[in-house]
């Protein structure tokens, strides 16, 4: 078959490789859609990881093949694939901090070479523990784009149910490229008045197709004095950090209200930043994180996905066929204003895409 394989930084390349062998309780799944992520896009411009790998693990397909002892699924089903699940019974697990189990950190989908993801390539496969809580049926009327967005989106339903926002709340997310827009329809679907910030005025009109109308041209005006200026000089009562690095912290906490809280979501590269620490203690600001999925979420945020209620695939703005993975991948590496999600797609020509 053939994968897009990780050899370092910045050097991905379309090579054959072996379809992965499955063995008992595993699946074998071909893949139709697969996400490219901002951690796939850091591990390759890093090289933070060892090589050969095969990246990719927002992945949507059908399953192909089954091992002995699989009963849940059988050839033809149409599945996402969630490449993380805890064990259950760990003290991490036992204080719902899924994310920091060491099962959770083991990758349970390889489409070869270590367990990577794999959906950059046209099968993957589905190690067991995977296959019992981690595959979920496509439904009928929902399409393999549709469905890619389950595992991003439960990533932003963690940080949203973490923040425990309250109806009347004002919240500000910074960032609207495709995390920010559904963080920000999340916090909406809370009942919380959100308020958007992006310097790109593009994106906050694709962001405003999502029911996001109030918005903070970042390029023109000052997103702090604005929030503040809407508050009664508050500030807002919880900020979302939807931008990749540290930049914007010092931001995102001065946006926050004394008592308010900060979540960061999308800084996922351990460096040195400036936090004021008089505005965590004096000012009692409370800085939150939150990374990956959760298996408790994965049932509602799947059902949000598959119902409809957002048309994330609207959110696409570049669809790259396998042979253009490389490309596809260097496209997201450096982003335009009006790049939102893109996606690799091995399956792109099956009939009835």
């Amino acid at each position: 078959m053939r994968a897009a394989v990780y050899y370092g930084i910045n050097d991905v390349r379309l090579e054959q490789v072996p379809v992965p062998k499955i063995g008992a309780g595993e699946i074998l799944v071909r893949v139709h859609t697969c996400g490219i992520c901002g951690t796939d896009l850091k591990k390759i411009a890093t090289g933070s990881h060892s090589a050969p790998r095969i990246f990719g693990h927002e992945t949507a397909g059908i399953v192909v093949g089954i091992g002995s002892g699989v009963t849940k699924f059988r050839p033809g089903d149409r599945v996402i694939v969630f490449h993380h699940i805890p064990c259950g019974e760990c003290y991490y697990c036992k204080h719902k901090v899924f994310a920091q189990c060491p099962v959770y950190k083991k990758v349970g989908c390889t489409a070869g070479y270590e367990a990577s993801g794999g959906g950059f390539a046209e099968y993957v496969r589905v190690m067991d523990w995977i296959v019992q809580r981690g595959v979920v049926r496509i439904p009928d009327n929902v399409s393999f784009e549709q469905a890619s967005f389950a595992e991003p989106v439960n990533t932003c339903w963690k940080a949203i149910e973490t923040l425990e926002l309250g109806g009347s709340e004002t919240v500000l997310v910074i960032g609207q490229g495709p995390i920010g827009i559904i963080l920000g329809v999340l916090a909406a679907r809370k009942g919380a008045r959100v308020v958007t910030s992006d310097l790109f005025p593009q994106r906050l009109t694709i962001s405003r197709g999502f029911g996001l109308s109030e918005s903070i041209d970042a390029s023109r005006q000052d997103t702090v004095e604005y929030i503040r200026g809407i508050t009664e000089s508050r500030g807002a009562d919880a900020v979302i950090l939807a931008v990749p690095g540290t930049k914007l912290i010092r931001n995102a906490i001065d946006s926050a209200r004394p008592g308010g809280r900060v979540m960061l979501f999308a800084q996922t590269v351990r460096e040195q930043a400036v936090i004021d620490p008089a505005s965590v203690c004096v000012d009692e600001k409370t800085l939150l994180g939150s990374y990956s999925a959760s298996v408790d979420m994965q049932p509602a945020s799947t059902e949000w996905v598959f119902s409809g209620a957002a048309n994330l695939e609207s959110l696409i703005s570049h669809r790259f066929p396998l042979a253009g993975a490389v490309e596809g991948l260097n496209v997201a590496a450096h982003p335009q204003p009006d790049t939102m999600k893109l996606i690799i797609q091995p399956g792109s020509t099956w009939e009835g895409n």
